[in-house]
């Protein structure tokens, strides 16, 4: 039993330590970053509205942490008249390029991995995964990277009365479903993404 106890307590140990593992911000914090460019994001994913949609949602957490960030639609617009117009094309462009044509100090890159509404039974999961990473200006070298990933199962309210709650959750699931609400589920994303001390970037010189 012993024994059992030891090894026990020692995954339990070596589990608790794999999760506080802190990131390394001396690229960063040597970086210094003051203003940072939020590009078009990539759509790895079927709904042709997701990049628009989630452009929303980003500016406020980025400038909530402290950085001045430039209007993403007109960053979007600038980037069309100079020939930019695919998301992919801006991803792989010279970030030093992006960053002197906007006068930037860094370039956040975002990629929408899920954003998807998966009918199962008599629930309706809405998902939506994002990829962010941020790179210097001056060098294109990576400074930070983070993956989110943020569900929401539709439900029913517990009547006392079986049948009417089968009925309530099979009608929620369909409206879900048939009308999923993805720009809740993506700033919830941002923020946990953002959070600092955690997987976010530090405060900004703006951060109040």
């Amino acid at each position: 039993m012993a024994k059992r106890f030891l090894i026990f307590a020692l995954l339990f140990f070596v589990s608790g330590c794999a999760t506080t593992v802190k990131k390394d911000y001396t690229k960063f914090m040597s970086a210094n970053p003051r203003s940072i460019l939020i590009v078009p994001v990539v759509n790895e994913t079927v709904d042709v509205d997701a990049p628009d949609y989630f452009l929303s949602t980003i500016s406020v957490p980025v400038s909530e942490q402290g950085y001045y960030v430039f209007p993403v639609h007109m960053v979007k617009r600038v980037l069309e008249d100079d020939g930019l117009s695919d998301a992919d094309l801006v991803h792989s462009a010279s970030t030093e390029k992006l960053c002197e044509l906007f006068g930037s100090d860094a370039v956040l890159y975002i990629k929408i991995k899920r954003w998807d509404a998966q009918y199962a039974l008599i629930a309706t999961t809405v998902t939506v995964g994002l990829e962010y990473i941020i790179k210097d200006g001056k060098t294109g070298v990576v400074l930070w990277q983070e993956d989110s990933v943020v569900r929401y199962t539709s439900q029913g309210a517990g009547s006392g009365n079986l049948l009417a709650d089968v009925i309530i959750v099979a009608v929620n699931a369909a409206m879900t479903k048939a009308a999923p609400n993805y720009i809740p589920l993506a700033k919830q994303a941002n923020e946990q993404v953002f959070v600092y001390p955690g997987p976010g970037i530090p405060p900004g010189p703006y951060k109040k």
